[in-house]
Formats: C-alpha cells, structure tokens, sequence
C-alpha cells in the first residue's frame, strides 16, 4: 500500500467514501459534483509553485499496490478560514453572582467565535473498515506531518485538526439535537449538509453570537462537549502523543474538540530525516542494524504532485551521514534513485519531549486509527 496525490480518476471511490463515512465526517459528503471539484482543486494545489500557505488543499489516497484498490484517504488544508469563516464554540467559565449574600458560582458557557484563521488543518482521514491494517492508519495520519517537514513554505506555523464529535449509528448528535430546538429545526444530517456546503450566512443566520450556559443542557449534551466519536479516539490519542491539544474550541454541530499545535512543535515533523538515497542493492535491508530503533518507517521521495510514500521495514534514516538508506526494488516503486532526496519518518513512535535523531521507544503497534475528522 502506498500513498499518493488523488486523481480525477479516484472520484467513484471518494464519493464511496463519503457515502460510508456517514453524517459527521463533515470534509467529505456525498455529493459527486463537490467531490469531482474537490479532487480538481487538489490537483491544482499540488501542481502550484508555493511560497507562502493560501487556498491550497491537498488531499491524498491510500492505494492498494496489488489490486489498485483505494483503501482512504486523508487531508491537509493549507490555510483554513480565510475563504470561508472557520466558526467555532470557544467554552468560557464564567463567574455567576447570586442576590443571597453575593455568593459566587461558577458556570460554563459557549459563545460562537472565529479563532482560527489561516491556520493549517489536517482533516478527511479515513481508513474504510474493510482495509484496517497494521499501519494503515498510522500512514494515513503521520504521512501529513512528513509532506509538512518536507514543503515547509505551503504551510502555516499553527497546525490544527478538527475532531468529529459524539454521534450514534443513525446519524444523531446528542449536543445537537439540544441545540436545535434553539437555533434551527433541522436533523443534523441537514444542518451538516447545509453548513459544509459553504450555504451562505447559515451559521450567522441560525446560530446567534449569544453565550449558552451549558447548566442549562440536558445531560446528554452537555456529556458530549469536547467529545469525540467512538471510533476517533485512535486519531485523537495519535495526535496528542504528536504535541496536539485542545485549547477550549469546539464544533458548532456536534461539539467535538479542535486540537491544535504549533508545525515546529509536532513530533513527526520533528523526526523527520530528509537526506539523498543510499540504496541497498537487496530486497531487504542488512540485519546488523539496530532494527530496535527503526522497525518501521514511512519513507517518501520528495516530489509534490509526483509524491509517492509507504510504510515499510525497508529503510531507515542515517542521522550521521544524513542519507536514507532504502532496498533497491522499493526505491523503484517510489520512483527513486542513487543520491535522489527523499525523507523518511521512522514509526517506532512519537513522543513531544524527542529530539531529532534520538530513539524513540513508545510503540503504536497496538493502535490503529479508523475514521476520525
């Protein structure tokens, strides 16, 4: 399996994806016109020359080698909000003065806001349920902090991830179906549809910029705050061992959490080695290796709209010599050659105290994401 730009030709199987992934998997609906322009703007974003992060969105696909069968797909938005508002909840404890003798009591309320702009977003992970596979998930996840450290200049110093919130089989938010009966009388399959479809003025027209008290919730919404789906907690857990955490931002549909950490900061981006081939003229790498260190990597070459990368037991980053040492019969597959640059993000796991090049020993082998934001 490898991981490669989409291609018009992905459309059927995108728009497959959108209609698997369900209501709340809010980057990808089901509507093969806003698919196909999606895909068109993807090729578009990774065929620019970039100096500085804009309108780009960059969407990938995991393929199968041998069938050529897509298996997922995952995202990056390279400035977030700037053409259309990024409108989230910001929860603020508040100070409530009651008249008997002045007492005090602290309560909680969200207020609609506009934080996060121009930041850069991660988003459309999803790994369909018919393809979870050891290291799947980690590829569709990790792969983006790669093509991060690699092209620097398309994005920005803040990174972000949207997380979808707690919803049931049948579609239904618990925070929104208090919500509603509030702002709007829609299902939240409707609401959702209507606000990622850049619908103007919706969120402004039916959500108003006024503080809820979250006493005020029954409890099951008010459960749900800052909650993600059952099957986003791998992603979330992945992310906040790379450095993300939430900062009080949630969504305004279905009161999922927004993580964020600063690029510089995000341990996958920091263990990254970029450095010119080595290749290893067998199948497989020598044995005498400290295959402790390194027993999995994704490794890349380092094109943009020709950016191939896989996970594999391959090759390894050589910090001293500053090359990557990759098995001659995968450097063909990746399109690489003696002395190409190409990086490499060594997958033995990630740890926000880690320095470069130092071993790290926290294993995500018992993890594996599924779909999350």
């Amino acid at each position: 399996m490898f991981i490669r730009p989409i291609s018009p030709g992905d459309l059927d199987a995108l728009y497959r994806i959108a209609v698997e992934s369900g209501p709340g998997f809010t980057s990808l609906l089901p509507d093969r016109g806003a698919l196909a322009r999606k895909i068109d703007h993807s090729v578009s974003s990774f065929a620019r020359s970039v100096t500085a992060p804009g309108d780009e969105h960059y969407l990938f696909v995991l393929e199968d080698s041998g069938t050529g069968e897509i298996l997922g797909t995952t995202g990056i938005e390279a400035a977030a909000g700037l053409n259309r508002p990024l409108v989230h909840f910001r929860r603020n404890a508040v100070i409530q003065h009651a008249n008997v003798h002045q007492m005090r009591r602290p309560e909680e309320s969200l207020t609609r806001c506009q934080h996060y702009i121009g930041c850069t977003e991660i988003c459309s992970l999803y790994l369909r349920p018919g393809f979870r596979r050891a290291n799947a998930g980690k590829l569709l996840s990790r792969v983006r902090f790669l093509f991060m450290a690699l092209h620097p200049e398309r994005f920005s110093d803040i990174v972000i991830a949207e997380m979808r919130g707690v919803s049931d089989q049948a579609g239904r938010s618990p925070f929104w179906d208090w919500l509603k009966h509030h702002v709007a009388d829609l299902d939240f399959a409707s609401a959702t549809q209507l606000a990622c479809s850049g619908h103007a003025g919706f969120i402004e027209e039916l959500i108003p910029a006024v503080p809820f008290y979250t006493q005020q919730m029954n409890h099951a919404a008010r459960a749900v705050i800052g909650q993600v789906h059952e099957d986003t907690r791998p992603a979330r857990h992945m992310l906040e061992r790379e450095g993300f955490r939430h900062q009080g931002f949630v969504d305004l549909l279905d009161g999922g959490p927004t993580l964020e950490c600063p690029k510089a900061e995000i341990a996958s981006v920091r263990t990254t080695h970029i450095g010119k081939v080595q290749l290893h003229a067998g199948a497989k790498l020598p044995e005498d290796r400290e295959r402790d260190d390194y027993p999995y990597a994704i490794v890349a070459n380092a094109g943009c709209s020709g950016f191939r990368a896989t996970v594999t037991d391959r090759a390894y980053p050589e910090p001293e010599t500053g090359r990557v040492v990759v098995a001659a019969r995968l450097a063909e597959h990746l399109g690489l050659g003696d002395g190409n640059l190409a990086c490499c993000l060594p997958l033995a796991g990630s740890n926000k105290q880690s320095q470069p090049g130092q071993q790290i020993r926290h294993t995500l082998a018992t993890e594996e994401i599924r779909y999350a934001y």
